[in-house]
């Protein structure tokens, strides 16, 4: 590919992103968070008593729970003020919970999602699609197979009135407590749009469904919540988009992810996100597993300011596993704090992590995990991997892993490396026709393939496109 080439795909994936639209808001909440806030929120909502009662206990518990500061190395979180913030915009679109037809939603959303390819990789590539602006959810669209065998893939606002028993048992109870962390009890409070997908036993789903969020406008907050109920013996794939234009005030994405998964049942989860750098992304996701199930998170983090993020599995049945694939990119003035949490509470569980990080112009990137084995999970295993690639003498890498084994029939197994490009592999590639920044390149994309291949061709292109640009330094 010729260099002018190069340079109008790079323009074309930067604008994707980082444009802005105009747009009008059918409700907008005031700035902050008090009890007013959330009255105002759920009665915009028409919501049943039940949820506006969790969303006021997760307010006093965000409102009792300390800013997280004690953590060796993290983010700074202290521009952090939620009384600027705007917790809730609901877009102006006439049909509330999202229309099904694309060509219904108003121009200026319809554009937006446009410029980021939603409707041609719902043709391409997946079996259900939502769109979320703001904090509503303005498209949802879900293959009639589908459908016929009991698949649901709607918006969390209409599972809470159309499938009310199934999310008021799932919903902040077992997985995702507000008692969690502050900004889990913050979630809890103001959360809004956000997925539910639900897939009964013996159904395999067999192409991906995909929930695509953004921001739009400056000053605000995002709090999507994800509630993925997997049955026995059945089998999705999630992937998850996130962006934002770039502002000069500060936005905050705090969304919640739960994701339950049934006896031999499987679900990959992938994200890949690209939120401005003038975004906090401090989300929290957890799964439980039962029984010879099996989850997979994988994760690509090219962009915020800060980041904190660290799914979680707790693996209750014997014989479930996990697998985590991450990959981080900070550049100049990012803080990119990731990692993985698993939790082997039965015997015969396994898990396995591999975390990918690259820093360059000053950017840290850091791995922060926690694998635990308890008492009487026996003949449970887990291998850690972490490789660091950094492109100056500026930048920063660090590795945090910490292991609590309570049982002694085990295998525990855990890989370090860091390290800068080398020149002579830079030498090398040189002499083989390619120029410096194509050879760090090449260099790069082999670095991220473990997580590449593990998504569908069209988001591992945009995968490679998103560094692509890092590494230009184009983007936010």
């Amino acid at each position: 590919m010729s260099s002018d080439q190069d340079h109008l795909q790079q323009t074309d994936t930067e604008e994707r992103f980082d444009f802005k639209k105009d747009s009008e808001a059918a409700y907008a909440a005031e700035k902050g968070l008090t009890e007013e806030t959330i009255h105002a929120i759920s009665d915009d909502k028409d919501e049943p008593d039940w949820m506006r009662e969790r969303r006021l206990r997760a307010l006093k518990q965000f409102q009792a729970m300390p800013m997280p500061t004690d953590w060796p190395g993290q983010p700074d979180l202290t521009e952090i003020d939620i009384d600027e913030i705007v917790p809730y915009i609901r877009p102006d679109i006439e049909t509330r919970g999202g229309v099904d037809d694309w060509t219904d939603l108003p121009d200026e959303i319809k554009d937006t999602f446009d410029k980021l390819g939603i409707p041609e990789a719902e043709k391409n590539a997946l079996s259900g699609v939502g769109a979320q602006y703001e904090s509503e959810v303005v498209y949802q669209n879900m293959l009639e197979r589908w459908e016929d065998k009991g698949v649901i893939f709607c918006n969390m606002d209409e599972a809470v009135r159309e499938h009310e028993e199934l999310v008021k048992e799932h919903f902040m109870t077992d997985c995702v407590p507000p008692s969690d962390n502050k900004f889990a009890a913050l979630h809890g409070a103001i959360w809004s749009g956000g997925s539910f997908v639900y897939v009964p036993e013996d159904v395999t789903v067999d192409m991906p469904v995909q929930a695509y969020f953004r921001m739009n406008s400056e000053g605000m907050g995002q709090f999507e919540h994800t509630l993925i109920i997997a049955e026995e013996n059945s089998e999705v794939h999630y992937i998850e988009g996130c962006s934002a234009p770039k502002y000069s005030a500060f936005n905050l994405h705090s969304g919640g992810v739960e994701v339950y998964v049934g006896e031999n049942a499987h679900v990959q989860y992938s994200t890949v996100q690209n939120w401005s750098k003038n975004t906090y992304n401090l989300n929290t996701k957890r799964a439980l597993v039962e029984q010879d199930g099996r989850m997979e998170w994988i994760s690509g983090s090219m962009g915020s300011k800060a980041t904190m993020l660290y799914p979680s599995t707790v693996l209750k049945g014997r014989g479930a596993s996990d697998n985590h694939i991450t990959i981080a990119f900070a550049g100049e003035g990012q803080d990119i704090d990731t990692g993985a949490k698993v939790y082997h509470n039965a015997p015969e569980t396994k898990s396995t992590i591999e975390s990918k990080s690259i820093s360059k112009d000053g950017g840290r990137t850091n791995y922060r995990g926690l694998v635990h084995i308890a008492d009487g999970a026996e003949n449970s295993s887990t291998a850690v991997e972490c490789d660091a690639l950094m492109f100056d003498n500026e930048s920063t890498s660090d590795t945090m892993p910490y292991m609590e084994i309570n049982e002694s029939k085990v295998d525990v197994a855990h890989e370090a490396t860091v390290g800068k490009i080398g020149d002579e592999d830079i030498f090398y590639l040189q002499t083989r026709g390619l120029d410096d920044d194509d050879a760090k390149q090449m260099i790069v994309s082999g670095f991220i393939e473990p997580i590449t291949e593990e998504l569908p061709i069209e988001y591992a292109v945009e995968l490679n496109r998103l560094v692509e640009l890092e590494m230009e330094g184009s983007l936010g």
